[in-house]
């Protein structure tokens, strides 16, 4: 009886070694993934969420400006 735990013991020991090997292997294939995404966006000029809010800011202000100025110059030719 003593030999059969012995076994098991062995057996429970490999898988326990073999999931840890597969852990580390799953946690070394994610940071080689992120690292890749991180050099690809990287190499993409992608801009910042902060530097799109402030470019399209000045869109709108832009063009809320042309409008007002389209306003008065309607309202200046309308005196003509």
């Amino acid at each position: 009886m003593q030999t059969r735990n012995k076994v098991f013991d062995d057996i429970s020991q490999l898988m326990t070694n073999a999931m840890g090997v597969a852990q580390g292997a799953k946690d070394e294939a994610e940071t080689a993934m992120k690292s890749w995404m991180d050099r690809w966006l990287a190499d993409r000029d992608f801009v910042t969420r902060e530097e799109f809010d402030a470019v399209r800011a000045m869109a709108q202000k832009a063009r809320e400006e042309n409008e007002a100025l389209k306003a008065r110059l309607d309202a200046l030719e309308a005196k003509k």
